[in-house]
C-alpha cells in the first residue's frame, strides 16, 4: 500500500542548526532507504523564503506562501487549518519539527522533541517559543500518536515532565557526517580550540570565556578560541567581551558556517568544547568525534550520552574545571591520542541509516495508534 509521509522541513529552511540539521539529514536518509510505495513530502511555509525543490533529492516539496508566524499561531492556538486543507493532499503521517502538533483530519500525528529546556528556561528561547511551547507542549505530547526524541536523556525528560508513557516514545538518534577521520593533528600555526553552534544564552559561552581566560594565563601559548556559528540577537555581551582585556585578539568569530566550511574548522581543532547548560543531543560533538577531535563537554543533558568515554566532562558552571581539562589536553599528547581513537569508535555508534529505520518504525506505530483512536 502506498505510504505518504509529510515532514515539517521549516526548521531547515534557512541556516540549518540543531533541529534543522537533524531534519535535513533524516530526510536524506529516509529517501535513500525508502521502500517501494513510500513518498516523503517536505513541508515548508514562509512569506519570503522558498524551499529549493533540490534540497533533498527524491523528496517531494510542498511549499506554501504563508507567513510562518501566522501559520504557527493558527496551528498552535486554533488547531486550524488541517494540513490536508492547506496542502490539498492526504497523508498517512504528518510529523512536526518541534513539540507541537500539526493539525490533521485523518493522518497520524507525530511530534519531534529535541529537548525540554524551554520549560525551565524560557528566557533562553525566542518569543514565539516562550509564548507557545511551555503552555502547550504537555497537552500536545499527550495527544500525539507518537513522539520522536533524539536521545535517552530527552526520552526520560518527556516521560517525567510531560507525563507520557515510555511506550509512546521513539528514540531516533542522529547520525554523524560522512567525513574521514584525520590521521594527524593540525600544525601548531593552524591549531585552534573550537566551539560550534549558535551563539545564544543556553550555550553558556560566558563560562567558556571565563575558562579560556584561565587557560591562557596558565598556558600562554594556547591556540586561539574559535566561536563558530550564527550570532544571535542575545549574544551582544559575548561579542563585546571577546574584544576586551586578555581575550582581545585571542578569540575568532566566524559567523554561520555552511556545510562546506564546517569540516575544515574541525580539522584545525586540537580540542572541541561544548559548555552548554543543556543539549538534547549535541550534533557538533558527534561531528568532532567523527573527525577525531578530543572533546570537553558539560556533564548535562544528553552530552554524556553522546561523548561516552571519548572526552572530558565538567560541570557547566565550573570554568576552573573546564580550563583544567583543556590544559590537560593541550599538554598531554598521549591523552589526545587516546581520546581520538575512542572518539572514532563512539561516532560509529550513530548512523543516519539507523535513524531512518527508527523513524520509519515510529511512523508505523503512529499509524497503529491513530487506527485505535478511530
Amino acid at each position: 500500500m502506498p505510504l505518504s509521509i509529510l515532514l515539517d522541513y521549516r526548521p531547515a529552511l534557512r541556516q540549518r542548526t540543531g533541529v534543522g540539521e537533524y531534519l535535513h539529514e533524516l530526510a536524506r536518509a529516509v529517501v535513500a532507504s525508502a521502500p517501494a510505495g513510500e513518498t516523503l513530502h517536505l513541508f515548508s511555509s514562509s512569506w519570503k523564503d522558498r524551499l529549493d525543490p533540490a534540497a533533498v533529492p527524491g523528496a517531494d516539496v510542498v511549499d506554501r506562501r504563508v507567513p510562518v508566524r501566522l501559520l504557527n499561531f493558527a496551528w498552535h492556538r486554533l488547531g486550524w487549518p488541517p494540513v490536508e486543507s492547506l496542502t490539498g493532499r492526504r497523508f498517512a503521517v504528518v510529523q512536526s519539527g518541534h513539540p507541537l502538533l500539526i493539525p490533521a483530519r485523518d493522518a497520524a500525528r507525530v511530534v519531534t522533541i529535541a529537548d525540554l529546556d524551554f520549560l525551565d528556561h524560557p528566557e533562553r528561547t525566542r518569543a514565539e517559543i516562550r509564548r507557545d511551547y511551555p503552555a502547550l507542549a504537555a497537552s500536545h505530547a499527550r495527544r500525539a500518536d507518537r513522539i520522536v526524541v533524539i536521545s535517552r536523556a530527552t526520552a526520560r525528560d518527556v516521560e517525567q515532565r510531560l507525563e507520557v508513557p515510555a511506550s509512546r516514545i521513539s528514540i531516533c538518534y542522529p547520525g554523524g557526517p560522512s567525513w574521514a577521520p584525520r590521521t594527524s593533528e593540525p600544525a601548531a600555526a593552524d591549531a585552534c580550540l573550537l566551539f560550534l553552534g549558535t551563539l545564544e544564552p543556553r550555550k553558556n559561552l560566558g563560562v567558556l570565556l571565563d575558562a579560556y581566560e584561565r587557560l591562557i594565563a596558565r598556558v600562554p601559548a594556547a591556540p586561539p578560541l574559535v566561536l563558530a556559528g550564527r550570532v544571535s540577537d542575545a549574544a551582544g555581551d559575548i561579542v563585546r567581551r571577546t574584544k576586551q582585556g586578555a581575550l582581545a585578539g585571542r578569540v575568532v568569530l566566524t559567523g554561520y558556517l555552511p556545510d562546506d566550511q564546517r569540516e575544515r574548522w574541525y580539522r584545525r581543532a586540537i580540542a572541541f568544547v561544548m559548555p552548554s547548560h543543556y543539549e538534547g543531543f549535541g550534533m557538533p560533538v558527534l561531528e568532532a568525534l567523527t573527525v577525531g577531535v578530543p572533546v570537553v563537554a558539560a556533564d548535562r543533558g544528553a552530552l554524556p550520552e553522546v561523548v561516552g568515554d571519548a572526552g572530558r566532562l565538567v560541570p557547566p558552571d565550573d570554568p576552573a574545571g573546564m580550563a583544567s581539562a583543556l590544559s590537560d589536553l593541550l599538554t598531554d599528547p598521549e591523552q589526545r591520542n587516546r581520546l581520538r581513537a575512542a572518539g572514532w569508535a563512539q561516532a560509529r555508534r550513530f548512523r543516519w541509516e539507523d535513524a531512518a529505520r527508527s523513524v520509519r518504525e515510529a511512523w508505523g506505530l503512529a499509524i497503529e495508534a491513530r487506527a485505535r483512536r478511530g
